[in-house]
């Protein structure tokens, strides 16, 4: 019988949601250890830490928008059987973590500063930094990418090496352009709907549409889409006025004068070809800029390459773990069944 999973652990079973419910999940929820971690504002923030067996490393997994650790499932899955420790946690306004009083549904994802995700990261590293084995490494996706840039451009941090994933150096805020897109947003908190959705934005409604998501393996979105509806608090879907502001300003903080110059570790940004969310050009000048980076375009890939189909995710993961393992002084060896 053909295995469920290939080289690396990914699923490659046509029935996805059967494997991923039926062996993934209760395999991982045997070996997680979930905790709440106080913020520096004193909020609470949902983590799950797993130990690997003959641990080479912790990667820490800091989501995107909309997103939550629940939805990293299968990469966790591969991480702790290669040897990686992991660390995953739900920003704040995200998942099981800590929402602002007076948002009008639960699925507005709202921040009032985008410093406060980085004060989070911060937050969690330092819970866990003497739990969890070194080296540590940062796997970021979107939003979670601006985060882990704006953390590792502070000169004190743990971090040995980071993968970047369709990085939010700078949203697309399409069709308008940005200037526009920061006036609305300010607008919008000016006359008191800073915690609301923009007009034109409708909150979670139910089941989503797998030709306009940002992935594009059907059957990984639909598992995902499926857990989504039937967990309230991860149904994160839409930005209030402030969240929309606050993302439009932080381009500018990433790409500040000597800010990417800062990070002192080997970074590896990949780029999805077909993205709707980012912006591809203000990631290859933060490349530039860096002391050790590399720009990796991944052709035929949405925004969520970890939600792609086997031909383009294989290859990606193979080159995610592959780094990793250079990273952690590891041998490297063999290809990558597809």
């Amino acid at each position: 019988m053909v295995s469920d999973f290939n080289s690396e652990f990914l699923i490659q079973a046509p029935d996805y949601s059967r494997v991923m419910n039926d062996t993934v999940l209760p395999w991982l929820s045997a070996r997680g250890c979930e905790t709440s971690v106080l913020s520096a504002d004193g909020h609470p923030l949902f983590c799950v830490s797993y130990e690997a067996e003959n641990p080479v490393g912790t990667v820490v997994i800091v989501h995107g928008f909309t997103e939550n650790a629940y939805k990293y499932a299968e990469l966790i899955w591969s991480l702790l059987h290669l040897g990686f420790s992991v660390l995953a946690y739900d920003q704040r306004g995200h998942g099981r973590s800590w929402r602002a009083d007076g948002i009008p549904d639960i699925s507005v994802t709202h921040v009032d500063h985008f410093s406060d995700y980085v004060e989070d990261l911060k937050t969690v590293c330092n819970a866990y930094k003497d739990k969890l084995p070194s080296p540590w490494f940062l796997f970021a996706h979107s939003m979670g990418g601006a985060v882990a840039s704006l953390y590792l451009e502070q000169e004190q941090h743990c971090i040995s090496a980071a993968v970047f994933s369709s990085p939010m150096i700078a949203p697309s805020v399409r069709p308008f352009p940005s200037f526009l897109a920061a006036l609305l947003s300010s607008a919008g908190s000016l006359l008191g709907k800073g915690k609301h959705p923009p007009f034109f934005m409708k909150p979670y409604s139910g089941p989503e549409d797998f030709s306009t998501s940002c992935a594009t393996d059907p059957e990984r979105f639909a598992w995902y889409d499926a857990v989504k509806a039937s967990v309230p608090v991860f149904r994160n879907s839409v930005p209030s006025y402030r969240w929309s502001g606050e993302a439009v300003r932080v381009t500018r903080q990433i790409l500040a004068p000597g800010a990417p110059e800062k990070i002192c570790c080997p970074i590896l940004l990949f780029s999805a070809d077909i993205d709707f969310s980012v912006c591809r050009e203000p990631q290859e000048a933060f490349v530039r800029r860096l002391p050790d980076g590399r720009f990796i375009p991944v052709p035929e890939a949405r925004h969520e390459i970890f939600r792609s189909v086997n031909k383009v995710l294989f290859p990606w993961w193979h080159q995610v773990i592959l780094f990793l393992k250079q990273q952690a002084g590891l041998p490297v060896n063999g290809g990558n069944e597809s």
